[in-house]
């Protein structure tokens, strides 16, 4: 059994599965696709697994795909700590252009359901983390896009001075709202 809390942003939910731990170690369902759907009052059907490995300092993101690439996510941490950041980019949404951060972790193995419509991105901030991430979608090169990490309008607060962050060349030179 998962349990599932929406966000400050609709449609984005926190999910906390339920762990069984003893002197051996620990159990869960990482993923349930009745349960999932149940909990979030939606069907997703996910096409794709991604996974990153990424060191200390590194973002990436925040990223989307465009109109009919646009992907939903399920975003998990198998190793380390990330900051994990979400920017509804749905106009017509009363949270259009709000974020929501949240710490996920491979030791409160929280995982993060991104509905499409979302830009997505996170910091690493342990020595290193490995992130892995399902989506309902294909990835299309032609559809991606992104927004700069530091975009005056969202002023995110990632926790960590500018020029301590590691950026893609790409990552560096992204759009802002």
């Amino acid at each position: 059994m998962i349990k599932a809390t929406e966000t400050t942003l609709k449609g984005c939910f926190i999910i906390e599965p339920q762990i069984f731990e003893d002197e051996r170690g620990y159990f869960f369902e990482s993923f349930n696709h009745k349960e999932f759907c149940e909990a979030i009052g939606q069907e997703i059907n996910f096409v794709q697994d991604n996974q990153s490995f990424s060191k200390k300092g590194v973002l990436r993101g925040l990223h989307f795909q465009k109109g009919e690439h646009a992907q939903a996510k399920l975003v998990s941490v198998l190793s380390g700590r990330i900051q994990d950041v979400v920017v509804d980019l749905r106009k017509d949404s009363p949270t259009f252009a709000q974020h929501f951060s949240i710490e996920l972790s491979s030791e409160n193995k929280k995982q993060l359901f991104v509905p499409r419509g979302f830009a997505h991105g996170f910091l690493t901030l342990s020595e290193s983390a490995n992130v892995f991430y399902k989506c309902d979608n294909y990835y299309n090169k032609k559809a991606e896009s992104g927004i700069k990490f530091d975009d005056s309008k969202l002023a995110i607060d990632w926790n960590i001075s500018s020029h301590e962050i590691l950026l893609s060349e790409k990552d560096n030179t992204q759009w802002t709202l």
